[in-house]
Formats: structure tokens, sequence, C-alpha cells
């Protein structure tokens, strides 16, 4: 396993042992109860596209043929692609931004955000190695 992965992976284990924290969440919701409401619908609605996405796709599209979770280099270069497609959504997204309209049908915006936000759990998904059935 290469360090920079290795070094990720362990950074981020720490990372949702502190977000696991209950009360933090209760007093989230307390005080921001239309925000934390919203957010829980839009993460159903990312949740629901990445599933419709999913079955149509498959998990080679990120794997990209390669044995991402017993070979470190199949990884990276699966997380390279991610930040290759990452970057096309970010560019797309300043470009809605800046010419105020969009040409594809049904891929606005809010379509762009979802895609960008999924595109990084999916990153999560394998620098954790769950990228599997």
């Amino acid at each position: 396993m290469s360090n920079g992965i290795k070094e990720y992976e362990l950074r981020n284990e720490n990372v949702v042992e502190a977000v696991k924290t209950s009360s933090t969440v209760e007093l989230f919701e307390t005080e921001y109860p239309e925000l934390s409401e919203e957010f829980k619908r839009i993460t159903e609605e990312m949740y629901e596209m990445f599933a419709a996405k999913h079955l149509d796709y498959g998990l080679n599209n990120i794997a990209l043929g390669g044995d991402i979770l017993n070979n470190e280099d199949d990884k990276k270069f699966s997380l390279t692609g991610l930040a290759i497609r990452l970057t096309d959504k970010i560019s797309r997204l300043k470009n809605l931004l800046l010419n105020g309209k969009n040409f594809v049908k049904g891929e606005g915006m809010e379509d762009t955000f979802i895609d960008i936000a999924n595109y990084g759990i999916i990153g999560l998904l394998v620098g954790r190695n769950k990228w599997k059935k």
C-alpha cells in the first residue's frame, strides 16, 4: 500500500469517528431545522441518483478494469479517473454559471452539484476499499 493512500485511509477513519457524536447532530438539527431537513432530502436525492447510475454502469466503470481492492496502482488509477471526472463536472458548472443556461435538457446546475458530491463519495468508497458488492 502506498503511503499516500494508507495515510488517507487512516485520516479518514478518524474523521468518521468525530462525526458520530449525536449531541452535535442534535444541536445542529435544533438550531437549523429547515437546513438540516433539506440536507437530508438532498442526500436522499443523491443516493437515488447514485443507485440508478450504479445499476446502469456497474463497478467496473470506476475500477476501470483494475483490481482496486488489492492493487494500489489500480486504486490510484481509479482515483485519478475520479479526479478527472470531478474536473469535468466543475468545468461544466463554471460554464453553466457563466452562460446562465444549459443546452442538455435535464442536466442543469442541481444535477451537476449532485454529480460532484456523488463522485466525492465514490472517491471515499474507493479509498476505504468499499467499492465492491
